[in-house]
């Protein structure tokens, strides 16, 4: 029987019956209705729900897209990941009247506790973890989609959407063409932050010292590091990425993505306080990726990102499942903080 939360008439943001492309909410909306589309569709193939049975189609032709081309992992043959093409409703409308609406989505689904799927994904959880998912072929898959999309059709109004580990991966393809001069709308859900859960700490002081200790320690590893490869401490790949600036769609309660919170928040504080240049060394490293470094095994970072629009969920969450859940996030009455933040 059908989960009613892929049942888009139950679960889907049905009162979008007219979509703004100006609206940040609107945009949000549609953003993750296309992620909840490929992992409904992954799981009709696991249920072999199809023609009229499968529940999928409803998530993108409400907002009057189709598929192009869906991604499928060459291990286990799931669906991780779709092309989405925009068509206007009506024959007479063009691109040129609405810029803001994307002519191509492209949206990664993040892990699925199913046993067609569930192997594979944990696998890739761990990659992430161990920074290695751009080793992966899934990525290679992904990150090729990405670029030739953009070589057929340009940059502009293309989109990357992904929740959980597929906003990882939408990440990480983001992060690679922004080192290309390419910088692609994102919409990042819940993304996995690879760190321990200073955030969840209750005393704010207690959280802030720790936070600055990290920050020095960090630092003092990154500038022995270096120094000792004979780099030099002043080259900032951050900086290339910085005009980059996706969109990360976070919930506090959530402990995979809630340290995204604390780490850009502690860069302004550090900032204040006349630490702004510890603090830029530090937020682009992290400890375990230096000791793999001085190890002699290049490692760099993933989850770490120079800028970002900053979108809060600060509802209440009943539970974990709901607070990690791609849902939230185009509920009607949810309270959002939003919070720009620019590296320098």
């Amino acid at each position: 029987m059908a989960s009613e939360r892929d049942v888009f008439g139950l679960s889907g943001p049905g009162h979008l019956t007219h979509i703004d492309w100006k609206n940040p909410d609107h945009r949000r909306s549609v953003a993750a209705s296309l992620v909840q589309g490929v992992y409904v569709m992954e799981r009709d193939r696991q249920q072999n729900r199809q023609g009229p049975e499968a529940l999928a189609p409803a998530w993108w032709e409400f907002f009057h897209f189709h598929i192009i081309r869906k991604l499928v992992d060459d291990a286990d043959f799931s669906i991780f990941g779709a092309i989405y093409e925009f068509k206007f409703p009506t024959a007479n409308q063009s691109h040129s009247a609405t810029p803001e609406a994307p002519k191509y989505v492209i949206a990664f689904r993040g892990t699925i506790t199913k046993p067609d799927s569930f192997s594979r994904d944990l696998k890739l959880d761990l990659h992430f973890i161990q920074n290695g998912l751009h080793r992966t072929s899934r990525f290679e898959l992904a990150m090729q989609a990405v670029r030739n999309i953009v070589s057929t059709v340009g940059h502009l109004n293309v989109w990357l959407c992904g929740h959980s580990l597929g906003s990882a991966m939408a990440m990480l393809a983001g992060k690679n063409m922004a080192k290309t001069g390419i910088f692609l709308e994102s919409f990042l859900f819940n993304p996995p932050f690879v760190s321990a859960p200073i955030e969840r700490i209750k005393d704010k002081k207690l959280k802030q010292g720790i936070r600055i200790a990290g920050s020095v320690i960090t630092a003092g590893l990154a500038f022995a590091v270096k120094s000792r490869q004979g780099r030099s401490i002043s080259e900032d790949p951050f900086a290339m990425l910085s005009a980059w600036v996706p969109c990360l769609f976070v919930n506090p309660v959530d402990h995979i993505c809630s340290e995204y919170i604390g780490y850009f928040k502690h860069r302004k504080k550090m900032e204040k306080i006349g630490a702004g240049g510890i603090e830029r060394l530090a937020t682009q490293n992290s400890i375990g990726d230096l000791f793999l470094t001085a190890l002699g095994k290049e490692s760099d970072p993933l989850h770490l990102l120079p800028s970002a629009n900053l979108t809060i969920n600060q509802s209440p969450s009943p539970d974990f499942k709901t607070a990690h859940g791609i849902h939230q996030w185009w509920w009607p009455d949810v309270q959002l903080k939003y919070k720009m933040y620019l590296y320098k």
